[in-house]
């Protein structure tokens, strides 16, 4: 199944499982790390996928929480984008109307595609109810969907079986 946008929208007001205060820690402690894509016009969309992936015990980086990137996107920012896709586990990629349609989002999963090995990159598809939204050069990489026990699970497209997030 698909995840809604109206499932996104509502874990985003649940508060987030403190698995590690840092991705530091998170790496220390042994904690799945990744890196998340989106537009930055999906801001609670991409938290609810945050609250969403910690509840598997993930520990999910949003660029726009590290104070650490520059208050206007520049190349500073495209380096540290870069840098922080590199460091981290897997890459996520949150598609959605939006992501789909921004300058930076398929920037990123290009760079992701070219540093990370296939298994370590994801594609949320969305659905707003009438449009699924991760398709077309999407379907190279696994999925993370909904599973028939409700749980969050890995999976090529069009394969109906997978992992399930908590062990990967």
């Amino acid at each position: 199944m698909t995840l809604s946008i109206a499932e996104l929208r509502s874990a985003a007001s649940r508060p987030v499982p403190v698995i590690a205060r840092s991705i530091n820690e998170a790496r220390t402690l042994g904690v799945k790390t990744a890196f998340l894509c989106h537009s930055h016009q999906d801001a609670e969309l991409a938290k609810g996928l945050v609250q969403l992936m910690a509840a598997t015990g993930w520990r999910v980086y949003i660029d726009w929480q590290d104070t650490a990137m520059p208050s206007t996107p520049n190349a500073e920012t495209a380096e540290r984008i870069k840098q922080k896709i590199r460091d981290l586990g897997y890459f996520i990629f949150l598609a959605t109307e939006n992501s789909m349609a921004s300058r930076w989002c398929p920037w990123e999963i290009g760079y992701a595609d070219g540093k990370k090995q296939i298994d370590q990159i994801f594609i949320v598809p969305t659905t707003d109810g009438t449009r699924t939204h991760g398709n077309e050069y999407l379907q190279l990489y696994r999925k993370i969907d909904r599973a028939n026990n409700n749980e969050l699970a890995a999976w090529m497209q069009g394969q109906s079986t997978g992992t399930f997030v908590k062990n990967l």
